[in-house]
């Protein structure tokens, strides 16, 4: 349900992009740089010097450890160069060679998988930095410590305090382009920190610096100041940043992963401007780099992106195809994409109505709501909807009140409006309508506080630009109120009619609010007396609806009583009868009465009068013929029937269908006594789509049968009724004869269509 106007929506999702949204902020590009892995090969062999031996060495490894792809022969010739360097720098007692060895190998460990002692290794390698006096290397030191930080802010906070640290460091050992790298980086962690202006000053130092060296490649800046503009609501900012990005890229020839990036934040640029279409296309594009590159994060990053824009769109199903395409080969690796990819399938599911679908990823929800608070926003919302639509409202309540505990913590709006709106939800499918219009009101105030906030961000550089105008204008603005001051002190008689008007201002002001509080009491008890209202006619739409039922019953049931009659006329009649032509035809008759007086009694029995259980229908019906010709014929039965219900239009001609097939089986298939099998399987093929077989290993059609050219009845019969269930009559006379009947479910009864608003709205 649709609760913000298409204005307010279009802002505030923005804002919720902060939480799910990934802004693929979290990807990280290592640029390979061009390096000819054989030149540097050749240059090692020629080296004038070991000390230059030892730095082509170290610069090789990092080749073979930095190249795209996770090839373990890679890291192994890596590893190998990286030891040879180490063993060379030992001899030369060469302190700053010994220092990147170190720390590479930190790095390589880190790349096989043991971070423990990667970890332990990165911090013997800053000891010995700190120790030798190497600026860089500490620098780099502190950086590397980064990577054992996840996206929780306790981490990027600490991952900002290492860069802080290692810049001042960079610009001692005069390493200006790891400088503003660091710069780069530090910028994407404050990004992630929502402090966007910030990171946007420490984007225009790193340019400034790229510049200064002559380095072009400066397609990631432009990417990350595409996000923070996108971020402070500058939609224009972010999409010519980001084409800027994809312009820069081309023209310096990139052939790197850092596409994915590129891409991701172009898509994010159109979604801000509402070119859907395009935000899509650029989406996949940088899924399919990061497929092809084999990430597993990024590839659920992007995958977890593309899926929260299709449950935007309100289109749950592409959502789940989108899930599905990565979810077999890139399991998640991290807990908190695990629980946001849960988190996405129960949303889905539950909001298309197919709880039990649903139910197994609200069930995994569940238990990590209970193991940690990880991810608390998603495991949350997940459960509630998952409660709501599966209409169990009630049970809502005590994760709400879990939910606005996290909220006071964290102290962030877009969880109080997120709190509010699903208040609402759970009140309006609990009926408490009062609660309900009060936590709308409440998420409309969040929402509009929200906005303000972000408009004040967004006026942050503005003021900062012109700080000292406004200090200028301030000063005159005071010294005109001193003059003013000054007048109103020696008039006397001014002053006096000022505080006479100020008094007589506060009464209407008085009586403006007493008169609001009058009119908000009379909404509010005419609000009540509609309430009254809506609940009396609920109440008389259950007894209209009650009665409906009843007499439908009713109904069902005066046609079994009516078809029951005529049965036991036409056995009446029968006794009256020595034409066996005759009798057979009225006995024919029976049997037809009998399969539409079954459908009749079991919508009589069922709480459900609109369709009709058809395992049960066909077993009865099928005992009911083999009573009928218990003492005259030796024939099995074998039964094989999907638990299938359908309407009362398509259940009659199917059971006509079936009685004629299985009472011309037991007549004409098995002559003279001969003892045989029956085999009727009603089977669900896929979606909507039914097949009915009736086969038996009797004597089967006589040669020469033509099907368009008989004269039987029943044959007729049964393709005319398999015409009205606009299906397809198949006979196979091989060893026997085999009746097919494929037709499509009729669906016109359930396309009834309920409009829902995915909770990020």
């Amino acid at each position: 349900m649709n609760l913000t106007a298409p204005i307010s929506v279009r802002k505030f999702i923005r804002i919720l992009c902060l939480v799910l949204l990934l802004l693929l902020g979290n990807i990280r590009v290592t640029a390979q740089s061009n390096v000819d892995p054989q030149q540097l090969e050749k240059k090692i062999a020629n080296a004038a010097d070991d000390h230059q031996k030892v730095e082509l060495l170290i610069t090789l490894s990092s080749y073979y450890l930095n190249k795209p792809g996770e090839e373990k022969a890679d890291i192994e010739e890596a590893e190998r160069l990286n030891l040879q360097a180490g063993k060379l720098s030992t001899i030369l007692k060469y302190k700053t060679g010994t220092g990147k060895v170190m720390l590479l190998s930190a790095q390589i460990n880190r790349e096989k998988g043991e971070r423990e002692k990667a970890l332990k290794l990165t911090n013997q390698a800053l000891a010995y930095a700190k120790r030798n006096n190497l600026p860089v290397i500490t620098a780099d030191t502190y950086k590397e410590l980064c990577a054992y930080k996840g996206y929780e802010r306790p981490d990027i906070e600490q991952k900002v305090k290492y860069l802080e640290l290692a810049i001042p460091l960079y610009r001692k050992g005069r390493a200006v382009k790891k400088e503003a790298d660091a710069l780069k980086d530090l910028a994407d962690y404050y990004g992630l920190l929502e402090q966007n202006q910030k990171a946007l000053g420490l984007l225009e130092n790193a340019v400034s610096l790229y510049k200064s060296i002559g380095f072009k490649e400066l397609q990631g800046v432009y990417t990350l100041m595409s996000g923070n503009y996108g971020l402070l609501q500058n939609a224009q900012l972010s999409l010519q940043y980001a084409l800027l990005a994809e312009k820069t890229a081309e023209e310096v020839q990139d052939q790197s992963y850092q596409w994915c990036t590129i891409y991701n934040h172009l898509g994010l640029a159109y979604y801000d401007l509402l070119k859907f279409d395009l935000a899509f296309a650029n989406f996949e594009k940088a899924l399919n780099i990061a497929l092809e590159n084999k990430n597993i994060g990024d590839v659920n990053a992007i995958t977890y992106n593309l899926a929260s824009l299709y449950c935007h769109k309100k289109n749950y199903k592409a959502a789940l195809r989108t899930l599905k395409r990565t979810e077999k080969n890139f399991p998640p690796t991290d807990e908190i994409t695990k629980i946001r990819q849960l988190f996405i399938f129960a949303v889905s599911y539950s909001m298309l109505k197919e709880t039990e679908k649903a139910r197994p990823y609200y069930e995994q929800l569940l238990k990590k709501y209970n193991e940690s608070d990880l991810g608390l926003f998603y495991k949350l919302t997940g459960i509630i909807i998952y409660l709501q639509q599966s209409g169990q409202p009630e049970k809502t309540y005590a994760y709400l009140e879990k939910f606005r505990k996290f909220a006071e913590e964290s102290n962030n709006l877009v969880f109080y409006s997120q709190i509010e709106l699903l208040a609402f939800q759970s009140d309006q499918a609990s009926k408490k309508y009062e609660s309900a219009i009060k936590h709308l009101k409440q998420h409309q105030v969040y929402k509009d506080s929200i906005f303000n906030l972000e408009k004040l961000k967004q006026s942050t550089a503005l003021e900062l630009q012109f700080e000292t105008e406004k200090k200028d204008k301030n000063i005159k603005l005071l010294r005109q109120q001193g003059k003013l001051q000054e007048a109103k002190i020696q008039n006397e008689k001014v002053i006096r009619y000022v505080f006479i008007g100020s008094i007589i201002v506060l009464i209407l002001f008085a009586a403006l609010l007493y008169n609001r509080s009058r009119l908000k009491n009379r909404a509010n008890k005419k609000l009540e007396l509609k309430r009254q209202q809506i609940d009396e006619q609920n109440e008389q739409l259950k007894k209209l609806l009650s009665e409906k039922e009843w007499l439908l019953k009713e109904i069902h049931h005066r046609v079994k009583n009516n078809l029951q009659i005529v049965i036991s006329l036409l056995n009446t009649q029968s006794a009256y009868l020595d034409n066996e032509d005759a009798l057979m035809a009225i006995q024919n008759s029976q049997h037809r009465m009998h399969a539409m007086s079954l459908i009749h009694q079991k919508l009589y029995q069922s709480d459900n009068l609109a369709t009709i259980d058809m395992s049960w229908y066909i077993y009865e019906l099928i005992n009911y013929i083999k009573e009928c010709y218990s003492s005259e014929k030796n024939i099995s039965f074998v039964m094989d029937i999907d638990k299938i219900f359908l309407d009362v239009a398509q259940a009659v001609p199917l059971g006509l269908i079936l009685n004629e097939a299985v009472n011309n089986t037991i007549k004409y298939a098995f002559p003279e006594s001969r003892k045989g099998e029956v085999q009727v399987s009603f089977k669900n093929m896929e979606k909507d789509h039914y097949k009915l077989i009736i086969s038996d290993n009797g004597i089967g059609l006589p040669d020469g049968f033509d099907i368009d050219e008989t004269e039987s009845l029943g044959m007729n019969l049964m393709r005319g009724l398999t015409d009205q269930l606009d299906g397809n009559f198949t006979l196979e006379s091989k060893n026997g004869l085999k009746i097919i009947i494929n037709f499509r479910k009729n669906t016109d009864i359930d396309d009834q269509h309920t409009d829902f608003d995915i909770v990020t709205e």
